[in-house]
């Protein structure tokens, strides 16, 4: 397993658990309808609130996340064992969120927080965010993250230890694709909708080179580049459209967002996949990669390399010497080629690997949030 640090302890608490008869707990998450925050949460002994919805806001939208108001809390404390933040601090100041913090020590409500963005992907500028990050980290009374490095990162600015819980799955036990044979190496990146974490032209410009250095010395290579049909910086998509026009051997498609099962087909056909991110922390694309047995490629930002450091292959935005080696590289390994029956192999064993990952991560998480509840009880 890749979780460290309190591990052994966890271990021992979640074998208590297994054979205790006390209720479920009860947990206020943000978000508590995405994947990631489901996959988390034991099944049996886990219940997740549904996201109360935002006044006006159109169904299914979570943000500006209601359980972070201190009325809220007061008014559906009753309801309630602890609140765990993942997503969504972008929506209040460093101000408010201490607010939200006093309410949940009013209650005796413990406060899970898992740091998945030290840098968030949708801002450019980090200031307000990393004064939340810290409101957040020094409160909690149970702080996660998903990998050493990044706990060692929380530790520099918070002077706490995190609990590290690896990353599961989100593709479930489901039958995994392994891709379609073809004849040249594809690599694939996708922008998606320009957020400001997508560096789109700078990645775009670079690929550009490297694919026709390669193609130069007589590989068969070719790059496809992916943005949603609407995207926020419409300059940025048009310059990709320019940059790719006469690139021999590098194609640009536009289209509507592709569902979970139609991005894993389109990630399964590919040789190996490139990452733009200019900042960010963390990535679950990386952990999708992973599943489907896609080598990454992408710049050294956050901590996406200690994710699978075995899969990720680093390469500089504006040097594309550095990003052919990384294509060399990382198409190097036996089971790469889509549609192969080493790639079909490959998959078949990281399943059976990630779905025990998957129930030790919610033991993991059970554990921590018996304890925080403890804790609280205690006081």
């Amino acid at each position: 397993m890749r979780y460290t640090h309190r591990h052994a302890r966890l271990h021992e608490e979640e074998e208590k658990i297994v054979t205790s008869t006390v209720p479920p707990v009860r947990v206020a998450a943000v978000p508590s309808g995405h994947p990631y925050v489901t996959a988390v949460a034991d099944p049996t002994h886990v219940t997740l609130l549904a996201d109360p919805p935002p006044p006006g806001a159109p169904a299914g939208r979570w943000w500006p996340p209601q359980i972070l108001l201190p009325e809220w809390l007061r008014d559906n404390a009753a309801d309630f064992d602890l609140v765990h933040v993942h997503f969504g601090i972008e929506s209040y100041t460093p101000e408010e969120l201490s607010e939200t913090v006093a309410a949940l020590r009013a209650l005796n409500r413990p406060l899970v927080y898992t740091v998945h963005d030290l840098e968030n992907p949708q801002l450019l500028s980090q200031e307000a965010h990393r004064a939340s990050l810290t409101v957040l980290a020094e409160a909690a009374d149970e702080l996660i993250t998903l990998t050493g490095t990044a706990a060692d990162e929380v530790f520099a600015f918070a002077r706490r230890h995190p609990t590290v819980i690896a990353h599961p799955t989100l593709l479930g036990d489901a039958e995994r694709p392994s891709g379609v044979a073809h004849d040249a190496t594809r690599i694939g990146v996708h922008l998606r909708d320009l957020r400001p974490n997508i560096d789109g032209v700078g990645t775009t410009a670079t690929l550009v080179r490297a694919v026709a250095d390669l193609r130069a010395q007589g590989a068969r290579v070719e790059a496809v580049v992916r943005m949603n049909e609407n995207v926020r910086d419409a300059e940025a998509a048009a310059s990709i459209d320019l940059l790719a026009r006469d690139a021999e051997g590098v194609t640009v498609e536009r289209g509507e967002r592709l569902d979970d099962d139609a991005l894993a087909r389109w990630l399964a056909d590919l040789d190996a996949c490139l990452l733009p991110y200019r900042h960010g922390t963390q990535s679950g694309w990386a952990e999708l990669c992973y599943d489907l047995a896609v080598p990454v490629i992408g710049t050294r930002v956050g901590h996406i390399a200690a994710q699978h450091p075995g899969d990720f292959h680093s390469f500089d935005v504006g040097e594309p010497v550095s990003l052919a080696r990384a294509i060399v590289d990382a198409t190097d390994a036996a089971w790469s080629t889509p549609g192969s029956p080493r790639r079909t192999a490959e998959v078949e064993r990281r399943l059976s690997d990630r779905l025990a990952e998957r129930d030790a991560v919610c033991a993991a998480h059970l554990a921590l949030y018996r304890r925080a509840t403890a804790t609280e009880e205690a006081a």
